[in-house]
């Protein structure tokens, strides 16, 4: 349980699924973490409209969603962002970088490896969900990383795309042993893995929590 500054009282449940954490409340917000870089904070519908800052208000029109702290809607996303500092003392980020200009080296590589979304491998979920945007994110991520968790940005970004289609009813199993290989799977005998790989948890994994029924199919082991 935590106890806000105000005396609110939310209870709380954490439970490992898949590859992810997932913590639920009683009061309609739910984190999911992948241990790495993939975060999503989901709202339930008395939300709608009730909330802002850096992640939108939740009123369903993407287009007011950089609306400034002072209740400004803006187009610049430095604007948007500086906004919501948590603390005034920090200077204001006044340039966007593009990852792939500044690594041009990584540019080629990253838009390569990503292609694997817009190819044959997620063609099943292309008609049900967008793969662009996905593709343009997996690029910039992959080209970021460029010293260490080089492939941990890029199969998280893969991911990301693989969870959307999940929660379009589309289970992609996009994982190999050369593309963010989950080890036991691949180089074990049958029946000598503890757990298995799957591209998403099915229906019958559940818990015995009401706070876990808006858990989306989420990738990992079973």
């Amino acid at each position: 349980m935590e106890v806000l500054e105000n005396g609110t009282q939310i209870k709380y449940q954490i439970i490992n699924r898949g590859f992810y954490i997932v913590l639920a409340s009683d009061i309609g917000l739910t984190v999911i973490w992948d241990r790495k870089t993939y975060f999503v904070i989901q709202l339930e519908s008395q939300f709608m409209g009730e909330v802002c800052g850096l992640c939108g208000n939740f009123d369903g029109n993407g287009e007011n969603d950089f609306t400034t702290r002072s209740g400004l809607v803006v187009s610049s996303p430095l604007e948007f962002a500086n906004s919501w500092k948590g603390d005034s003392s920090c200077s204001d980020v006044d340039k966007l970088v593009d990852a792939c200009e500044e690594a041009h080296h990584r540019d080629h590589w990253a838009k390569m490896k990503c292609n694997i979304i817009n190819g044959d491998t997620f063609k099943d979920c292309h008609s049900k969900v967008e793969p662009t945007p996905f593709y343009e994110n997996c690029v910039k991520d992959t080209c970021a990383c460029d010293t260490g968790g080089d492939c941990e940005c890029f199969c998280s970004a893969v991911a990301a795309y693989a969870q959307a289609c999940n929660e379009a009813d589309v289970l992609i199993s996009w994982r190999t042993p050369e593309i963010c290989p989950v080890f036991c799977d691949y180089y074990n005998n049958h029946g000598d893995c503890l757990w298995h790989y799957h591209p998403g948890t099915p229906d019958t994994y559940l818990t015995c929590s009401n706070y876990f029924l808006h858990v989306p199919k989420l990738e990992g082991k079973l």
